[in-house]
């Protein structure tokens, strides 16, 4: 798997993926179903790995320049 995702994107995801997650905890009813969808954004930045940005092309990891 190819990693496209930063630092800084990696650490966002997780946080967001972590708070999102935590409100299957605090609400009541079907309502509660959707915090699941918090895993999504975690489990991705643990991965560092995007597949919607590996299906659009898109990267927010530097790329390395190469000395010529």
């Amino acid at each position: 798997m190819r990693t496209n995702v930063s630092s800084v994107d990696k650490t966002i995801r997780i946080v967001l993926g972590i708070a999102l997650f935590s409100l299957y905890f605090t609400l009541e009813g079907n309502a509660r179903y959707f915090s699941l969808i918090g895993l999504i954004p975690f489990f991705t930045g643990l991965l560092s790995s995007c597949p919607l940005y590996s299906i659009f092309g898109i990267s927010t990891c530097q790329t390395e320049k190469a000395d010529n």
